[in-house]
């Protein structure tokens, strides 16, 4: 896909989905600066959000200025804990609608997550909306038909830069997005995507 400098840029980032897909395939963590670096690409940036799960002890106070310092709007939501243990947390809709009410003032929007549920969504965007959509994801977690769908797609697995090689232990500050692990739905059965887009004001 052609890029060019006037392209006004929206990246949106689904944290819990990259943080899991990059301790799983490589016991790394995910250099999220990197990410900013490659998305923007010299073009317009006009709006980098990360969408995190806030933890149960609340620990994320040094992972959220980090991400603000590295020039992202950090959206933060309560980690859901259901009665017998069950946990989530996932941004999918949230994301959904923000991508929907940014598209009037962007050209590309720029979606960090290989999670298939973000289909309707990439096909509302270049369809109704005349956006390009680029996928950012590793591609060994990422669905198969959002890399098709995608206007262009980077596979993070394939450059060593948007991991952090370290031999230091994790950080406190990883367990803000030990909460919803990317499920293997993404690389199972595309077919059975729900229909997640929902528009509020």
């Amino acid at each position: 896909m052609l890029k060019h400098k006037e392209q006004r840029v929206g990246i949106l980032v689904d944290v819990s989905n990259m943080y899991h897909s990059a301790r799983n395939l490589y016991n790394r963590r995910v250099s999220f600066r990197e990410i900013l670096l490659r998305a923007v690409a010299d073009r317009k940036l006009i709006r980098a959000t990360a969408y995190a799960i806030r933890t149960e002890n609340q620990e994320e106070s040094p992972f959220v200025e980090a991400l603000s310092q590295q020039g992202f709007e950090v959206k933060m939501k309560d980690l859901q804990i259901f009665a017998g243990g069950a946990k989530k947390g996932d941004w999918d809709v949230g994301i959904s609608i923000d991508a929907i009410r940014l598209a009037d003032k962007l050209d590309v929007i720029v979606i960090v997550s290989g999670d298939g549920d973000y289909l309707p969504l990439v096909s509302y965007l270049q369809n109704n909306k005349g956006c390009l959509v680029e996928i950012m994801a590793f591609r060994k977690t990422c669905s198969s038909r959002l890399i098709e769908e995608a206007d262009d797609f980077t596979d993070l697995g394939a450059d060593k830069r948007f991991l952090i090689y370290s031999n230091e232990k994790t950080s406190r500050n990883d367990k803000t997005l030990r909460t919803n692990k990317p499920s293997d739905k993404n690389q199972i059965n595309d077919k059975n995507q729900k229909q997640k887009i929902s528009i509020k004001k």
